[in-house]
């Protein structure tokens, strides 16, 4: 009797961005003749990254059947509305706490594409006549629809013969990492790793047997500051309550925002700093993603009264007029607003105001990219232009360290030692060379791994 000839195809992967780059998490796994991404995210930070989101997709979106997304930063999600523009019509699968952040980011971005648009067209500074946004506020919307949310370690059915499951891995809320199983080839995709042992979320689950691991590498190279960020902070207000100042704090809308937030009313509620002191959270957006810690108790080791003394501590900033009016207020007082490497947003107007005093103090709270704003401050900049004007910097200016989401090498290895798997070949993604050449290192020398620094559009089977 002839054999039974298999219609099995080993998977392949194929990297079409975060190689080589700490940003545009894109990875395109082709089995038995049909395509899923895992992650859809835009490229940020320097100009010739941001270009790479108006090149030519490598392939055909309408080829591609489906998108598992691990969680919804934009440089995971923020492509997504852009590659139904053109025309990608399969099912986004992700956890529900992440596709209740996407109705909160994408919209955004969608906004900012908009505006930075009408910027260049008022400028007449493009080559574009007229510049269109990249997508608008409608497209994501429309993007919104083909969303389809997954429990945590529910296994299902992503195309034929290709099976996935969603794993806790801490970080955001929502955050997962992604295990495929593709036939026999089992692959695990790390999203972005938490922290271990942190004061928000739990400790990322252990992976199961994998055969392949693509990871992370962002703080490859690095072991996070041992320092208590709330000790850091307490000093720093109390120091500057005493000047009767300001204290201006530049922060991310979802996480970083929230973790500040935190460690603030757990200050105040055990008189660490002063109790009269005004609380102001002045981002529409930060306020909307504080609110899901309420919806997703699970998630976070947040107790439902620590939520509730979040709401009833701080004074939130809605309109425009009532962010203006802070400009007018006296210190002492804090403010925390968007964006966190000052690069636009509300927290500008306030710089304006305030920057120049030196009994205010802006805490930095967290990495600052270089070229932006906040890089320029922490580097003892004088002044910085905002709206085409140099603004003087005579505030003290501090850094906050610990604040990462991000696992550090150490606490990667931790992660990965309680998984204990043992697979074939690990892909280290999603950081800049040195980081991953880093991680590399520590992988092969502390667990034995086989490790592979992939480089952009490179495409592997995996058998």
């Amino acid at each position: 009797m002839d054999p039974v000839i298999s219609s099995y195809q080993a998977p392949r992967i194929r990297f079409l961005g975060a190689a080589g780059t700490v940003t545009g998490s894109k990875y395109l796994l082709t089995f038995n003749q049909r395509k899923i991404l895992i992650d859809c995210g835009l490229f940020q930070g320097l100009k010739e990254l941001r270009l790479k989101n108006w090149d030519r997709f490598p392939i055909d979106p309408k080829t591609i059947d489906a998108i598992l997304l691990t969680h919804a930063h934009i440089d995971h999600s923020g492509y997504i509305p852009r590659l139904i523009k053109e025309g990608f019509r399969g099912k986004i699968f992700c956890t529900q706490a992440t596709f209740d952040l996407c109705k909160i980011l994408l919209p955004d971005t969608g906004h900012l594409q908009q505006e930075e648009a009408d910027y260049l067209a008022r400028k007449k500074i493009s080559k574009h006549n007229p510049p269109l946004p990249l997508f608008t506020v409608e497209d994501a919307k429309e993007a919104l629809s083909y969303f389809e949310t997954k429990n945590f370690d529910e296994e299902f059915e992503v195309i034929p013969e290709l099976f996935s499951t969603f794993k806790y891995v801490g970080h955001i809320l929502g955050a997962a990492s992604c295990f495929v199983k593709a036939g026999p080839i089992r692959i695990a995709f790390s999203g972005d790793v938490g922290r271990w042992n942190d004061l928000i979320f739990r400790n990322p689950i252990p992976l199961p047997q994998v055969d392949y691991l693509v990871i992370e590498s962002t703080y490859g190279n690095k072991k996070h500051d041992t320092s208590e960020p709330m000790m850091d902070l307490e000093k720093i207000i109390n120091e500057t309550v005493k000047c009767r100042g300001v204290i201006l704090i530049p922060a991310f809308a979802v996480g970083r925002a929230q973790s500040l937030m935190y460690f603030l009313s757990q200050l105040k509620k055990t008189n660490r700093i002063p109790n009269s002191i005004p609380m102001y959270l002045n981002s529409p957006m930060a306020t909307d993603v504080t609110k899901k810690f309420f919806e997703f108790k699970t998630l976070h080791k947040i107790s439902e009264l620590e939520c509730q003394e979040l709401f009833s501590g701080f004074h939130f900033i809605k309109t425009m007029s009532e962010s203006i009016a802070l400009n007018e207020k006296k210190g002492p007082m804090i403010i925390i607003a968007a964006s966190g490497m000052l690069t636009g947003g509300r927290i500008l107007h306030l710089l304006k105001t305030f920057a120049p005093d030196p009994k205010n103090t802006i805490v930095l709270a967290g990495f600052q990219a270089e070229g932006t704003r906040g890089r320029q401050i922490q580097e003892g900049a004088k002044e910085v232009k905002i709206h085409g004007n140099f603004v003087p910097v005579r505030a003290q200016v501090r850094t906050l360290e610990n604040l990462s989401a991000h696992a550090d090498y150490s606490e990667i290895i931790e992660w990965l030692k309680a998984s204990n798997i043992h697979p074939k070949k690990v892909f280290i993604t999603h950081g800049e060379p040195e980081a991953s050449f880093a991680l590399k290192k520590h992988l092969e020398e502390e667990l034995s791994l086989n490790g592979f620094i992939p480089r952009q559009d490179q495409e592997f089977t995996l058998d």
